[in-house]
C-alpha cells in the first residue's frame, strides 16, 4: 500500500512538520507499506483555476510527478496545522486541483502549539474528506502543544501522547488495509 502523508503547513519553520516526519518514521518501523510526506512547502500552485486534474494525462508537465503521487495514493494522512479555525489554504488548494480521491483512506491529524490542538480544523476536514469521495478514519489524533511534543527532529518528547498515536495508527491502519482494491 502507499501512503502518502499530506504536510499541509506552509511556514518554513513548520511545527506541524515534525509531528509528519514522526508518523513517517513510525509507518516505516512497523509497516512495509511505502509511506511518503508530500509537503505543500515543495509545491508553489496557483490558486485553483478553471481545471481540476482528473488523471496524470491532463495534469500540466510540471505537475505530473504530484499527480502520479496523488492518483497512485492508496490513502492519506492530512496533517495540518489550525488556520483561523480551519486548515491551511495550501491544503484546500492541493485537493481542490486533484479533487476526486475514490474511496480512500484518510487518517485526520491536527496539531497546534496551543491547548485545542487543531480540533476545529479536524472537524472542517471532515467535511473536505466526504467532498472528496474519501472514506475518514473516525479515529483522529489532535495534536495540542505539538511543539512540547515533538522535537525539531520529529522525535517524541512527550511520552504521555503514546496511546493517542497507537490508537491513531492502529484505527488507520485497519481501515486502509481494508479497503484497498
Amino acid at each position: 500500500m502507499n501512503i502518502e502523508i499530506v504536510s499541509g503547513s506552509p511556514r518554513q519553520e513548520s511545527v506541524t512538520f515534525r509531528l509528519a516526519v514522526f508518523l513517517q518514521n513510525l509507518l516505516q518501523q512497523k509497516t512495509t507499506h511505502q509511506i511518503n510526506i508530500l509537503d505543500v512547502r515543495e509545491w508553489n500552485f496557483p490558486t485553483l483555476q478553471e481545471q481540476v486534474y482528473s488523471s496524470i494525462d491532463n495534469t500540466p508537465d510540471p505537475y505530473k510527478p504530484l499527480a502520479r503521487r496523488m492518483f497512485g495514493a492508496n490513502a492519506f494522512i492530512i496533517v495540518t496545522p489550525e488556520y483561523n479555525g480551519s486548515y491551511t489554504p495550501p491544503m484546500k488548494n492541493l485537493f481542490d486541483h486533484f479533487p476526486k480521491q475514490f474511496h480512500k483512506a484518510f487518517g485526520i491529524v491536527t496539531a497546534s502549539t496551543g491547548a485545542m490542538g487543531g480540533m476545529r480544523a479536524s472537524q472542517q476536514l471532515q467535511l473536505l474528506i466526504g467532498a472528496l469521495f474519501g472514506i475518514p478514519s473516525p479515529y483522529m489524533l489532535i495534536t495540542p502543544q505539538v511543539d512540547k511534543k515533538f522535537d525539531a527532529n520529529g522525535h517524541l518528547v512527550d511520552e504521555s501522547f503514546s496511546n493517542s498515536i497507537h490508537t491513531f495508527i492502529t484505527e488507520f491502519l485497519w481501515l486502509a488495509e481494508r479497503i484497498i482494491p
